[in-house]
This record gives structure tokens, sequence and C-alpha cells, in this order.
């Protein structure tokens, strides 16, 4: 098993971790629970490790289930392609413009994740991407705390404390020393990629 395989899993669980004590801080206050599927509707970017995450999900489920995401995956992928033909060239985002993403973000904004359900939950739960294991606390830039996203309306009670903060630090730097061993191991010099090209990745 290399390195970076062995990293991710333990990278998973320690954002999972972190979130469950944010949230305790905040006294439970974040929106965020089963059927809330606010932050699953719109593609967004996601990394190589992400694909390996949502991969490795696949692999477990009933092959009608895989068969069915994939479709999914893949008729969002034909829209993306359409509406953006250098993505045909490659799914890669990484020499982007950030505006160009933006942009093809918000055109795109209404559609679901490929791994959403029809009761508002995740498929692939345990093996979503990093990005939706920390989507819901709240953000804090400049002492100014600001919802995570549009359903969160509120300003919480209590602020996180500058451990935690400094915590989801550490993992932020984690994911890209992991990463950067993924690039390493396989000579990707590519990292970003839009979410449903995560469900059709083959290593």
């Amino acid at each position: 098993m290399q390195a970076h395989e062995r990293s991710l899993p333990a990278l998973a669980a320690k954002t999972d971790n972190w979130f469950k004590r944010a949230n305790a801080t905040l006294l439970s206050q974040v929106p965020c629970h089963a059927g809330c599927s606010h932050c699953c509707i719109g593609p967004f970017p996601i990394t190589q490790l992400d694909v390996s995450l949502l991969q490795e999900g696949l692999q477990r489920l009933t092959p009608d289930r895989r068969v069915y995401i994939e479709g999914r995956a893949a008729e969002q992928v034909s829209a993306l392609e359409s509406a953006q033909p250098k993505l045909k060239e490659s799914p890669y985002l990484d020499r982007w413009p950030d505006s160009d993403i933006d942009r093809l973000v918000t055109e795109f904004h209404d559609y679901p994740c490929p791994a959403l359900d029809e009761d508002g939950l995740c498929t692939l739960y345990e093996y979503r991407p990093l990005t939706c294991r920390s989507m819901g606390i709240p953000i804090e830039e400049k002492d100014v705390v600001t919802g995570a996203c549009e359903v969160q309306t509120f300003i919480p009670i209590i602020r996180l404390s500058g451990a935690l903060r400094a915590e989801e630090d550490v993992l932020s730097k984690q994911e890209a020393q992991t990463l950067y061993a993924y690039n390493s191991l396989t000579g990707n010099e590519c990292e970003e990629l839009l979410l449903p090209y995560g469900f059709l990745h083959q290593e």
C-alpha cells in the first residue's frame, strides 16, 4: 500500500472528527443533518484524493446502483463539455482562471451530485470528498463570521476556538501534502477537476 493510500482514510477520519468537535463547540447550531442537501447541489472542484475516495465507494456499491450513479455523472459531464468544449481535451481545472470556473459552476448550479439519492441522502457518504466533510462550519475571515451556505443565516453565539481554527489549517496542509505524495507517485501534474468527473475517473 502506497503512502497516500494509507494517509487518505486517516485524513478523512480526522476531518470528520474535527467537524464533530467544531459543531459541538457551536452548540450544534449548524443546520447540517441527514436529508439537508443544499450544499450537494451544483458542481464544485475536487482533487485527485477525492476521486480516490469516490472510486473506492463506487466499487462497494451494488452493480446496478454504481451504473446508475455513473450514468448520472456521464450526463452531467456531457452537458459541461457542451458548454465548455475545452473540457473534452482535459477535465483538469488547474490552469483555468477562477472567473471561468465560477462561470461554469454558476451555469450548472442546479445539478445535484450524482451520488445524491431521492431522499436527499448521500449514497457514498462514507467515501464523500474531503471538502464535503468540513462543509457546514461557519466561515470566519478578519473577525467576520458568515454562514457556510445559503441556509445558514445565523451568527453563532460561540465562535470556534483558535485551537480548532488552527487544526483546520493543519488539516488543509495535510491534504496538500497527501496530494503532493499522490502526484509524485503517479507523475500527475494536475490536481483539480469538477465533481461529476470523479465518478467516471479510472486509475
